[in-house]
């Protein structure tokens, strides 16, 4: 589980810095300021993100979260501990900060995650704000999954999904089995 300083955003967007991270899923987009990390975009899949020309290309903002995703790449982090910056609705942000619980490479389900934030009938919006997360892999939305264990929709696309619980499960020294966690 992550230890995150969450802070809602009160500046507009177009004042972002922006970096790249190259990783093993390509080159990750980071966007944030200097109250934090705003958005991290995965290099393909459908909720792909490019800077917006207002913003300005800033490496030096982004050096703990660079350290931190690097870490977790090699396999030497499992939880990150970074300032967010992150809007959404109540209901968004209800999920998000119950998928920061989801621990490193376990899974649960969409039906699960909406019962866990007291909503059992609502796996179809919990699904919606998921694929909603700014932040990816911080904010692990790829550890939700169909509940018949299959891989449903991912904004970084189903293979970049795949590697990532892959990678997880490899770090933990298991062979791909992930657990399903029941809150």
């Amino acid at each position: 589980m992550s230890s995150v300083d969450w802070q809602p955003c009160v500046k507009p967007s177009a004042s972002l810095a922006f970096g790249y991270l190259e990783c093993p899923i390509g080159a990750l987009l980071l966007a944030g300021d200097e109250v934090g990390l705003h958005r991290i975009s995965f290099p393909s899949g459908s909720r792909t993100v490019q800077p917006d020309p207002s913003w300005r290309k800033d490496d030096s903002l982004f050096k703990d979260a660079y350290s931190q995703l690097k870490a977790y790449f090699a396999g030497e982090m499992t939880t990150f501990s970074l300032r967010l910056c992150i809007n959404g609705t109540a209901f968004q942000q209800s999920v998000w900060r119950a998928l920061l619980e989801i621990p490193y490479g376990a899974t649960t389900s969409y039906g699960v995650l909406a019962a866990t934030i007291g909503k059992p009938t609502a796996s179809r919006a919990v699904g919606a704000a998921n694929g909603a997360n700014p932040l990816p892999l911080i904010v692990p939305c790829h550890r939700v999954i169909g509940k018949d264990r299959s891989l449903t929709g991912f904004g970084g696309g189903l293979d970049t999904k795949r590697f990532l619980l892959d990678h997880e499960q490899r770090i933990l020294g298991r062979d791909g089995d992930q657990r399903l966690l029941a809150f």
